[in-house]
């Protein structure tokens, strides 16, 4: 008799998941050590729980300012689960696993293919390597770039250190930061009329969101944009409308106001770069986001909900998606067959999988922000904004993150993991076999709209 025990196989969706739950898991457990806090005390496994699903979400939202109360052990776990959260779980142990020299089979290929988005199996080792290399070397840039500002601010150790970890959590477009020595979470607001020093955090959060194969055209196309991707130009597109639109709103419509009286000019044209750039998926902030009025905040919202690009270390329902589902409307408006752009023709399957994203994101975000509201009996504006702040994976607060209570954290833990693992990542790992019909049913139509 066969006394061998055999475990299921798992899908590619389910290793992902799975994958970033045990890096949560033992995040928490590390960040509950006395080692990891200032105080050298215990910290309650909740919250640690919460700071590790954060920080491997790549979201941002904290219950603790980072810099007062972990220690620089704690710190460095947290920098440690934002790296491996903005790579990807998956990237991370396949690049490990390169290094020793073994070799990887087709199981292990599928996975990488779905963990990175690549558009096919073949090179997906090379394109993995790819990803790694430029992180690196882009993270690199970032820290040489903020190290000026840093090292001015924080002496030469403390300075390179503070340039790291915020190159790196800004090009994860995790939002985490150490100014919490110059007041607790008041995150990037010291800098608010440093020029230099917000376009070269706006720039690590672009890049860190537009996408792996975006970097790829770019590197070997230049500037030669109609030999790009059609997905690659959707996304530059759909990046600079929903950077430079929304920053004129801000400007126009927030900033103008009494409110901000206090900004100098400078000040004011940053803020509204800034708070479009971060409102997608980054997390940081140079003003006091619980100060934005009632439409601004409805517009970050949509910003937060949509997040980044497809492949890319941000989160949320993604560029591509909000892009096709547009590009959709537009071709029931003009009543054509099918879903176009840039010449190409958009498979039906993308434009269904859109709608279905879409409602997905909208269900969760609304259903969080219900529950939160009636666990804590918070305003729902801010419950709103808190749920499409974890639901974009993007980490600004309204404010209400340090009153929320077990039921309300345990919620907002759930809807960061979906927004980083991405919606149709978890229905396919919970629904692995694909069901072939071997037949077609009879249609009939139904009037909508």
């Amino acid at each position: 008799m066969d006394s061998k025990i055999s475990f299921p196989r798992l899908s590619p969706f389910q290793t992902i998941i799975a994958g970033f739950a045990g890096v949560i898991l033992l995040g928490s457990i590390l960040l509950m050590l006395p080692v990891s806090s200032a105080d050298h005390t215990w910290t309650p496994f909740i919250n640690c729980l919460f700071t590790a699903t954060s920080s491997t979400c790549v979201t941002g939202l904290v219950v603790y300012d980072t810099a007062t109360h972990w220690s620089v052990f704690g710190q460095i776990i947290l920098l440690i689960l934002i790296q491996m959260g903005g790579m990807g779980v998956v990237t991370v142990a396949t690049s490990l696993a390169m290094l020793t020299g073994k070799k990887l089979g087709l199981a292990q290929r599928n996975t990488m293919q779905e963990s990175v988005a690549a558009p096919q199996m073949g090179g997906v080792l090379k394109y993995t390597l790819f990803i790694v290399k430029y992180i690196f070397i882009l993270e690199g840039i970032g820290a040489l770039l903020l190290m000026p500002v840093m090292i001015r601010d924080f002496g030469a150790v403390k300075g390179i250190y503070y340039a790291i970890f915020h190159s790196i959590s800004a090009f994860c477009n995790a939002g985490f930061d150490l100014m919490g020595v110059n007041g607790e979470f008041s995150s990037l607001t010291g800098y608010s009329s440093d020029i230099y020093f917000n376009v070269v955090i706006m720039s690590l959060i672009i890049v860190g969101g537009i996408g792996f194969l975006t970097w790829k055209d770019v590197r070997e196309h230049g500037i030669h944009l109609k030999k790009y991707r059609m997905q690659s130009k959707v996304i530059l597109v759909t990046t600079l409308i929903l950077l430079v639109l929304p920053a004129v709103f801000f400007y126009f419509h927030e900033f103008t106001s009494s409110n901000w009286s206090s900004l100098s000019g400078t000040q004011k044209v940053l803020a509204s770069l800034f708070t479009s750039v971060t409102a997608r998926t980054a997390g940081f902030n140079t003003i006091d986001m619980g100060s934005l009025s009632g439409s601004s905040k409805t517009i970050m919202i949509v910003l937060m909900l949509i997040g980044g690009s497809t492949g890319s270390t941000a989160g949320g329902m993604k560029t591509t998606t909000i892009a096709v589902l547009i590009l959709s409307m537009i071709a029931v408006f003009r009543r054509r067959e099918y879903t176009t752009a840039f010449g190409r023709r958009i498979p039906s399957a993308t434009v269904k999988n859109a709608f279905a994203i879409f409602a997905m994101y909208i269900f969760i975000f609304l259903c969080g922000a219900v529950i939160i509201n009636c666990a804590d009996g918070l305003d729902m504006g801010d419950c709103l904004f808190e749920a499409a702040s974890a639901m974009g994976t993007v980490g600004v607060t309204a404010g209400i993150t340090t009153s929320l209570g077990t039921l309300s954290k345990i919620v907002i833990m759930i809807i960061m993991f979906w927004g980083r693992m991405g919606g149709l990542t978890l229905i396919y790992a919970a629904m692995s076999s694909k069901e072939v019909l071997k037949y077609k049913l009879p249609e009939s139509n139904i009037n909508v709209g």
